[in-house]
């Protein structure tokens, strides 16, 4: 499942996984673009980037620092039972 995390002043938006067998949670962060949307998804705790489409090189360092200052509290949430999720 995947669950919101922030959506900030340029409409780029933020999203979480539930944690996977190994801890790992995906994160997935979507900007709007004429016609549809430029996207990345970040691994956490590694920060190993994939599927980076439509955003700069620059673009993508400043996701990436956004990412780490925000790693603990995204980890924090996804670990958060499925409920207490839906309550949020």
């Amino acid at each position: 499942m995947v669950w919101p995390y922030v959506k900030l002043a340029d409409e780029t938006q933020f999203a979480y996984s539930d944690p996977h067998e190994d801890g790992t949670v995906d994160v997935y962060v979507e900007r709007p673009r004429d016609m549809g949307f430029d996207s990345a998804q970040c691994l956490l705790p590694s920060y190993r980037w994939s599927k980076v489409d439509g955003f700069s090189e620059a673009e993508l360092d400043e996701l990436d620092r956004f990412i780490r200052n925000n790693a603990p509290l995204i980890l924090e949430f996804a670990e958060r039972p499925r409920d207490e999720k839906l309550s949020a």
